[in-house]
Parts: C-alpha cells; structure tokens; sequence
C-alpha cells in the first residue's frame, strides 16, 4: 500500500511509516482502520506522519458502492489467460461485481504501482494468477483489509491465502499413461518452466507413469519450455535431434504443442503416423487444429469463477469451504494420438 508523494517525491510504504514512528506495523494498521486500542501519544504521532505523507485511507465499501474486484496476471498474452478472464467476468457479471484486469510482468515497479492505483480505487478483493508478490506487497494488502485468492499458484503462497488450481499431477499421469497404452515408450516431454508448481507436478506425474509401466525416465528426453509455441519448437526440434528421438511427446501446454506440431511439420514428419502428440490445457483453438489435439483439459474457466466466489465469501468474512482447491482434469482424445510406427 503505498502511500502518495511526499515533499521530496519519493513514496513510502505503511512498513517506513511504522519504522519513521518506531511502532510496529500492526499498530499503524490500527490507526489507519481507527481501532480504538491505541495510545493517544502513539496515535497522534502515526497520525502526524500519515499526514507528512499524504497518506489517503482506503475508503470503506458502502451500500451505494458496486463492489469492484481486481484480476492480476503475470502476462496477458495467452489463450490460457483469455479463459481464466472468462470464467472471471461470467462469475462476477452474475454476482454485479465489476472487475478490473492488470498484468504486472513479473516486475517489483509494476506490481508496487498496481498497489498504489488498486488502494486507490479501493479494490475490495484481489484474485492474483500464477504470480507471486513480494512478501512486503503481500503484508500491504493484508493490511488494507483486502481479501487475496490465487489461481494456479506459482510458488508456495502464505498458508492464510486460499488457492485454487487444478489436478496437474494426475494430468501430466493421465497423459502419459495414454500414450503408453498406445504402445509408445520413448515419450518426450516439453515441460514448463521448472520455477511454477504446475510444471513440477505435471513433470512429476509424467515420470510417475513412465515408472508404473516399468519405463525407466530418461532424462535427456524432458525439456523445458515457457508455455508459448516458439519453446515447444525449439523444444521438440531438441527431442528430434537425439540420436534416438522419442516416438511421441508430451507437451505440458496446448500452446507448446502446436509450436511441437509445427516443428514436425517442417521436418516433414506426420502427426500422429510419424510421432504422436498430446497437451495439456484444451483451449479452444486446439479443437481445430491439424490434427485435432489430443490434451489434459484443464477447467480454466471453472477456476476463475471459483476464485471469485472465494474471494467474495472472504469479503464477507466468510472462510472458504477449504484453503487448497484443485479441480480435476481430463483426458480428452482426438486425433494427434496413435500407436507408433512400426
């Protein structure tokens, strides 16, 4: 929560506030939501610095006031973004709760301003999707009083923010258990970045099924990528490139398997007669491509309706049914799928 500019036109947060009045955090939180168990020497001297500071506190919600909730990516430039922005508005309209989409790059000035602008608008909840604030920033909005949800948690959040994701074990499993049935053992896969959760799991469960059919996992056959199509080609042109390539692949991202198609394409090998490939995710777009893919569905829009029911219980002070949602994936077969070439 930062506060507005001081004389020297630098900005300040609630944690210098509290350093420069030599209290503790939670003491500041008390005076700016006007908690009474303050002193009144202690209060007046917080008091005087939000002052110094320009500090504006966040107004409370009102009967008049439509409740406004923030949506904040990492990146907006997916189909996988686009469907956890539709189960969001779809949810919200229902509710008659708007919605406001950022996208923080991964950047601490970015995210620091998104801050500033949602404590300005006095957001009531946030739903924060596979990103992670700084610890500080996290401390800010739970001292604003604004409820936080994550959807597809990158890393480990706090163990009082509530999580919703999806079943990425049992679907990286589930995918590779189906391309063993056809008969395949040389399985590539294309993972995503090692640093997300979801990535772990999916790589997790790949190797998990490879050992249940009594295949050891072979490390030079697990590559990783950054969920967009120009890393799955680079990636499957890595798999094609060994000097025993894989029969099939397991790209851990719809978008990542249509840049491995691609690459197939241009090396002028069939899908799936020459080399089988499977995804994960089930945008809409893979319905029709060539060949249809077969994927993980991935309830994506399921999420982001979950995530604003969640945080609209915690903006009642409400508490979710459970802190660690995830919702179950399935395996869906079209046609980039076959037995390998004999």
């Amino acid at each position: 929560m930062a506060a507005q500019e001081t004389d020297a036109g630098s900005r300040v947060t609630i944690t210098e506030i509290a350093r420069q009045a030599g209290v503790s955090v939670p003491t500041v939180s008390r005076v700016v939501n006007g908690r009474s168990d303050v002193s009144p020497q202690t209060r007046a001297r917080v008091e005087d610095l939000l002052r110094r500071h320009g500090y504006r506190r966040r107004p409370a919600s009102s009967p008049s006031r439509a409740a406004l909730l923030d949506l904040v990516f990492n990146d907006l430039d997916s189909p996988w973004a686009v469907e956890i922005i539709r189960g969001v508005e779809e949810e919200a309209h229902t509710a008659g709760v708007g919605t406001v989409v950022s996208a923080i790059h991964g950047r601490s000035g970015d995210a620091r301003e998104w801050i500033r602008t949602l404590r300005a608008r006095a957001s009531d909840g946030v739903i924060l999707v596979t990103s992670a604030l700084e610890s500080s920033l996290h401390e800010e909005l739970r001292i604003l009083g604004v409820p936080l949800v994550v959807v597809d948690p990158g890393g480990s959040p706090a163990l009082d923010v509530p999580t919703i994701g999806a079943a990425n074990w049992s679907g990286g499993l589930a995918a590779t258990q189906h391309l063993l049935s056809l008969g395949h053992r040389r399985i590539g896969l294309i993972a995503g970045p090692p640093r997300l959760l979801c990535s772990r799991a999916r790589l997790d469960g790949y190797r998990a099924a490879l050992e249940g059919a009594g295949v050891t996992p072979d490390d030079t056959l697990a590559v990783h990528g950054d969920f967009r199509p120009e890393s799955g080609h680079a990636g499957c042109h890595a798999l094609l490139d060994l000097p025993e390539p894989p029969t099939a692949v397991f790209a851990a991202g719809d978008q990542m398997a249509l840049g491995a198609v691609e690459a197939l394409r241009g090396r002028g090998l069939r899908v799936p007669q020459d080399m089988s490939v499977v995804g994960f995710d089930d945008l809409p777009e893979v319905r029709w491509s060539a060949p249809p893919l077969t994927t993980v569905r991935q309830p994506l829009a399921d999420m982001g309706a979950l995530a604003v029911r969640t945080v609209l219980r915690l903006t009642r002070g409400e508490q979710p049914d459970s802190p660690r949602v995830e919702l179950g994936t399935d395996l869906v077969v079209r046609a980039s799928t076959a037995p390998p070439a004999s």
